[in-house]
């Protein structure tokens, strides 16, 4: 049985622990704010931006759009998963390689040949060399707090890989915020762009369109040359909104993790002093029955 100093020196190291859990708590959830408050910012000119595309795209042949080109084979394609540069957010990373790996198997028994991945993230860079995938390239460092410049370094190399006919396919893997206590796990098609989502950028529903999509616009010098210049700002917006994403989730996922690690540190504090108390009970009685036993040898 442990004695009541190992016990007590237990407790104080979990009191330690506890605090960094609840200070680790705190910073997530002031990270988690301001993310929140980016990603609204950013959805106004994204709804914007498709419904001018979508626009354009009506008034085009969109047959001359390399980015919109899907391919008959697809002989190599990329996944990319974007993860944290840091752990201690619970599953947060673990679901994302998770998908990344089960859309390598469904790509391969399609009859893809060839799969690599892009990691964005140290975490999930460092577990695909561990796994030992084949990985193209990383982009690492800045998972909580992203600027539109990295998701443009993102968007270069993927569309240079994909008109020079390097990769035919490009999935996106990451997590989408919901709220502080759901982060679901989203998968879509990068590369080449759905003809629908263009088609239908503007749509609210199966039945209403927006006012915008419906209106009348002239293209000036023309909706071709317009729709050439939106298709990579939509490809860099969508990454850009991947990347405000999982930040905001990563954040929400600390948070989580770190208040059910306060919780449980609390629960076993209380189960150590207890412990602690018991044993301090049992050597009092041991005193005690040691005291008693004196004095009866004494008579």
């Amino acid at each position: 049985m442990a004695s009541q100093r190992d016990i007590k020196r237990r407790i104080d190291s979990v009191r330690n622990t506890r605090k960094i859990t609840r200070a680790m708590e705190l910073v997530a959830s002031a990270k988690l704010r301001r993310a929140q408050e980016r990603i609204e910012a950013l959805r106004p000119y994204a709804q914007n931006m498709r419904e001018l595309m979508a626009q354009a795209a009506r008034q085009s042949d969109m047959r001359a759009f390399p980015l919109l080109q899907q391919r008959d084979e697809v002989a190599r394609a990329a996944i990319v998963t974007i993860t944290g540069d840091r752990g201690l957010a619970g599953a947060f990373n673990v679901n994302i390689l998770r998908a990344g790996f089960h859309a390598d198997d469904d790509l391969r028994r399609d009859g893809t040949e060839d799969v690599v991945f892009v990691g964005v993230g140290k975490k999930g860079s460092g577990t695909l060399r561990f796994r030992r995938k084949p990985i193209d390239r990383t982009f690492e460092g800045f998972s909580s707090d992203p600027k539109f410049s990295d998701a443009e370094a993102i968007a270069e190399y993927l569309v240079e890989q994909f008109t020079s006919g390097e990769v035919d396919r490009v999935l996106l893997v990451y997590n989408q915020f919901k709220s502080v206590m759901q982060q679901d796990v989203t998968m879509e098609q990068l590369l080449p762009i759905e003809r629908t989502t263009v088609e239908h950028a503007g749509e609210l529903d199966d039945d209403h369109e927006s006012l915008a999509s419906k209106a009348l616009v002239l293209f000036e010098p023309s909706p071709e040359d317009v729709l050439t210049h939106l298709l990579p700002t939509y490809i860099n917006t969508t990454i850009y909104r991947a990347l405000l994403e999982s930040a905001a989730a990563e954040h929400a996922a600390r948070r989580s993790a770190m208040r059910n690690a306060s919780d449980n540190a609390g629960g076993l504090i209380s189960d150590l002093t207890l412990k602690m108390n018991r044993a301090r009970q049992a050597a009092i009685t041991q005193e005690i029955l040691e005291v008693v036993g004196g004095a009866d040898a004494l008579q």
